[in-house]
């Protein structure tokens, strides 16, 4: 079963920009936005995307993050 950041990924347009969901998802919950969000930052690390923007609560590598918008490169 994909995780909640593979299925949004498969279903991304190449090139299109994608703001992950928040309200009315089952990343309404901010841990579980967090971890989604840093699956797809991992996947920028493997140049499967490009993040084009990400907030996070406060300064700080390991604060949440709150908003991340990717392009799908492939």
């Amino acid at each position: 079963m994909p995780t909640i950041a593979e299925s949004i990924y498969s279903r991304a347009g190449i090139g299109t920009p994608v703001e992950l969901p928040k309200a009315g998802t089952a990343l309404e919950n901010r841990y579980v936005f967090d971890s989604s969000a840093r699956e797809i930052m991992a996947m920028a690390e493997r140049g499967l995307v490009k993040i084009v923007s990400e907030r996070r609560s406060t300064e700080g590598a390991d604060a949440l993050i709150t908003d991340v918008v990717f392009v799908k490169t492939s």
